[in-house]
């Protein structure tokens, strides 16, 4: 995908989505876990209706970005897809503070026939829609039908997948896959693949709704501007009750108004994205600041994508050694002040089949190694290596991270190597990757949902090369080029496969080819932190990356 992913997805610059590539980018200094698209909305005045520590029971939420739609078939940035998930239910959700996948508007996991295709699903029959609609498997399936039909950004994501979706009984819905996928009931717990009345959305290309919601979860929409957003409780909802009496959230247009409102108490939460000074300060401050600071881990991945059709990148060895040169920890020190971790697979450290594999084979900052291979493929002092790294230009942190990689690495490697640092506008850089013009790019990457496929295929996979390169796929998209038909049949095995450990295994070996052939180095995987103030209970990041709304409370 050649778009700006956010966790409010400011909507001015949301690049078109193709269908095999989600990529994240980077504006500020904390916008590090979800990314800023470009454009600002909302004034940064505390919401005079709202303030901190209401007696009325709702919660106040601030942030700096904002939503660019809430239509379902269409939201495909960060932010909305957590308002759906507070909006809205899905077929399957996790369990609160796991990674355990578990029915939600289904009664139980999919009966799946034998020959991986055909899903049937149970649902639940005491459900009503935001406006009085009765739930039932014709709902579902209309709501399945709008999703790949209406044309919305993330359309690819069933239609790719399903080839129909039927209502084979008042509460039974049955979806026919056009080829196995293991993964496919963690791909039904997306946002956006959440019921929605028929009565207030039609199917056809382009029909879409961005300020409104009708569907099915403990929140109502009652407020959607560029200046907040405004959940309601929902009286008739099936499940528990949120332990709010409703979520005001407020959009500021910096960090620095966000970090003083909430310093000094007109905010409960804060969340996305401040400063790593402001993280720290908070940080420093917990103590005696009368608030509370929550860490989590994130599913975001920071990688750099190396170019198989530029000379010397089709050289594995130097592949290799540029891997070699990376250190890791010195970028969580200098550039995150401690607010990362570093990655050493594209497989997010969060799922248990993720291996060290880059760091097993390369370490950080292994100049002697990167040394030797740079000497095999021919590079000497006499003749150095140049490396070229790209980046967009409003990003300041990738900035940061490009010229500590300069710094270290002809540190490390005197007269071996020199880097060149480039930058241009985002929407140049990320429209060009795919046309293989830019040698080494700086990335990253937010999943679908939760599997580690959403870490393969899009990296590893092609649907057409040739002579080691690919020339139409997923690689091409991400600008590496890489093409392996064994890549594609693991990728392809993986996907089918429904015994978890022959998956697995399959898995574990692509994370070999990506250490072996090194068409991507990944780099770092940031920490998620969210501040409430002391008394606000229930806040907490999901391992999901989720954040559930409905289980904020006053204590």
């Amino acid at each position: 995908m050649n778009s700006l992913v956010s966790w409010m997805g400011k909507g001015n610059r949301i690049w078109a989505r193709q269908p095999w590539r989600r990529v994240v980018q980077f504006m500020g200094l904390f916008g590090l876990v979800f990314a800023i698209a470009l454009g600002c909305a909302g004034n940064d005045q505390p919401a005079a209706d709202a303030p901190a520590g209401d007696s009325d029971g709702r919660v106040t939420i601030g942030t700096t970005l904002t939503a660019r739609t809430l239509d379902p078939a269409d939201a495909y940035e960060t932010f909305p897809g957590i308002l759906l998930y507070n909006l809205g239910d899905r077929l399957y959700t996790y369990e609160p503070g796991t990674t355990n996948l578990v029915p939600q508007l289904a009664t139980e996991l999919p009966t799946v026939s034998d020959d991986g295709l055909t899903y049937t699903i149970p649902l639940r029959d005491n459900v009503t829609l935001h406006d009085g609609t009765p739930f039932n498997a014709e709902v579902m399936a209309f709501s399945i039908q709008r999703f790949m039909e209406n044309g919305g950004r993330p359309a690819y994501l069933l239609s790719d997948k399903i080839a129909t979706a039927e209502a084979t009984g008042d509460y039974e819905l049955t979806l026919t896959l056009k080829t196995p996928f293991a993964a496919f009931p963690a791909l039904l717990s997306f946002s956006g693949v959440t019921p929605i009345s028929p009565e207030s959305y039609e199917i056809g290309t382009g029909s879409f709704k961005p300020d409104s919601f009708v569907g099915t979860g403990p929140y109502k929409l009652s407020g959607f501007t560029s200046d907040s957003i405004k959940l309601d409780v929902n009286p008739d909802y099936w499940g528990d009750a949120p332990a709010n009496q409703g979520i005001d959230i407020q959009i500021f247009t910096s960090p620095a108004n966000l970090y003083n409102t909430f310093r000094t108490g007109g905010l409960d939460i804060a969340y996305q994205t401040l400063d790593p000074e402001q993280v720290a300060a908070l940080e420093r401050e917990e103590g005696s600041g009368g608030w509370q600071v929550i860490e989590a881990g994130t599913n975001v991945i920071n990688y750099m994508a190396l170019n198989q059709k530029i000379t010397p990148l089709n050289d594995v060895k130097v592949r290799q050694a540029i891997a070699a040169m990376i250190d890791r920890p010195l970028l969580n020190e200098r550039v995150f002040q401690g607010q990362a971790e570093p990655l050493y697979s594209l497989i997010p450290a969060s799922f248990d089949i993720a291996k060290p594999v880059f760091k097993d084979a390369y370490g950080d900052g292994d100049f002697d190694k990167a040394k030797t291979l740079l000497t095999e493929a021919g590079f000497s002092e006499a003749k150095p290596l140049t490396l070229e790294i790209w980046y967009p230009s409003a990003s300041t942190t990738r900035s940061i991270v490009a010229n500590t990689l300069k710094e270290s690495i002809e540190a490390g490697l005197p007269g071996l190597v020199t880097v060149s640092v480039q930058n241009t506008e985002g929407a140049t850089l990320w429209e060009n990757v795919g046309k293989g013009i830019y040698p080494i790019v700086l990335a990253n990457w937010y999943p679908d949902y939760y599997d580690p496929d959403t870490f393969i295929q899009p990296f590893m996979s092609c649907e057409k090369g040739s002579n080691n390169l690919c020339e139409e796929g997923p690689s091409q998209a991400n600008g590496s080029f890489y093409y392996s038909p064994e890549a594609n049949q693991l990728v392809a095995k993986q996907q089918a496969e429904q015994d978890p450990d022959a998956r697995q295994q399959a898995i574990a070996d692509l994370q070999q080819m990506m250490v072996d052939d090194v068409p991507y180095v990944p780099l770092w995987q940031n920490k998620d932190y969210v501040f409430a103030q002391d008394g606000i209970e229930g806040v907490a990041v999901e391992p999901t990356q989720q954040f559930l709304l409905w289980q904020i409370s006053r204590g």
